[in-house]
């Protein structure tokens, strides 16, 4: 029988290993036969880093709609995929296993820039039949991640966005955000935008292994300040809730992104679909060995007995006594500070003022109608 995988942290990293997805075909197990990671380590010797890789991807579509009763929004965009980030809980892991790749370091290091999202975006809200209303911006992984510094399609995409007066929320734990006031503060004042900062920690320590490459508790407070100071309103993700981790922290957080502007606040308790449950539970050993099987304990307690239960109405906020509890210290605090319930930022967005673009059609091809180079509006 081979060895059992070391459950060694990676610096930087949030996952511990590079599972396998649930897609492949054949298993694979690690095995350390004195030339890998574990041996370096062993003699004194630091282990290679575990390098970023981005690559451009040319995106089939780009608006992805659904229909579920437990979000506030209807179309969300997402300019990458992948999420350097790191953070461990993070639900849009598995999608990394359609790709062929891990959930685990691949989806933190492997990244895949959508390098034509602001022209997809560009045609098609230029459709005849397209109907606006507000868009979530960077839902599923960051869209101010690292790698937006050089590659800015999240700002090409507001800049359309800002073109045509449509409505847009974003979400984010990046302070790079800031870099867009620009955008969106006009935007704002007009009801066409709106921000939510996602504070899952006021720890240092813990946030540098749950979320190992986003912005410092600190600096997102400040993200917060800024950013209300410039006119956008601002709501905050208490996500995930992490029992005996961050749960404790509940009403010492909403006090704080009160006190730096927030004007609502919702939360999410930890959720561990697919592979991202065994990949939080190699975190927990890792990381808070002491504590991991009373963790576990909670979240199953939650969620059925299960690590997971994926429906509509539960799985966000979970189900039975400590749920309930959960639920009634968040609900208690947010009225003490005044702080408004989920969905708000959606809620006061505005379409009604919404245009729609022109789009210029490629290089060498011929508009409807004649010249080369006219505008087509489609």
């Amino acid at each position: 029988m081979l060895p059992p995988q070391s459950l060694k942290a990676r610096k930087g990293r949030g996952a511990v290993s590079n599972l396998q997805g649930r897609h492949e075909l054949l298993a694979r197990a690690g095995f350390d036969d004195g030339w890998g990671v574990d041996s370096l380590e062993a003699a004194g010797e630091a282990a290679p880093a575990w390098k970023t890789q981005v690559s451009d991807e040319q995106a089939r579509s780009i608006l992805t709609r659904n229909a579920s009763p437990d979000l506030p929004f209807n179309v969300s965009l997402n300019p990458y995929r992948g999420c350097e980030h790191g953070c461990i809980y993070c639900f849009a892991r598995p999608t990394h296993s359609y790709l062929g790749l891990s959930p685990g370091l691949d989806f933190e290091s492997r990244i895949y820039a959508k390098v034509n999202a602001p022209e997809l975006l560009r045609r098609e809200l230029a459709r005849p039949s397209y109907v606006a209303e507000p868009i979530a911006l960077g839902v599923n992984t960051d869209a101010y991640q690292p790698c937006e510094r050089e590659r800015q399609l999240t700002r090409r995409v507001l800049e359309v966005l800002h073109e045509c007066d449509h409505p847009v929320a974003l979400i984010t734990k990046s302070s790079l955000i800031e870099r867009d006031i620009d955008l969106l503060a006009p935007m704002a004042a007009k009801r066409l935008a709106a921000v939510a900062v996602t504070v899952t920690t006021l720890d240092p320590a813990i946030a540098r292994t749950l979320e190992p490459r986003a912005a410092a508790p600190a600096r997102r407070l400040r993200t917060i300040r800024t950013l209300t100071e410039a006119g956008i309103p601002v709501g905050v993700s208490i996500a995930p809730i992490i029992p005996f981790v961050t749960e404790p922290e509940i009403e010492q957080l909403l006090e704080a992104v009160r006190d730096a502007g927030a004007i609502h606040a919702h939360y999410v308790v930890l959720r561990l679909p697919w592979e991202v449950s065994p990949l939080f539970q190699q975190w927990l050993e890792a990381h808070f060995p002491e504590r991991a099987q009373r963790v576990m304990n909670r979240v199953r307690e939650m969620r059925g007995g299960k690590d997971y239960d994926s429906a509509f109405g539960a799985r966000m906020r979970g189900e039975g006594v400590w749920a309930d509890l959960i639920r009634q210290r968040f609900e208690k605090a947010v009225h003490r500070l005044g702080l408004h319930g989920k969905g708000g930022r959606f809620k006061q967005l505005d379409s009604t003022q919404f245009r729609r673009p022109l789009v210029v059609p490629p290089l060498g091809s011929r508009a409807k109608g004649g010249n080369a180079g006219q505008l087509d509006l489609f």
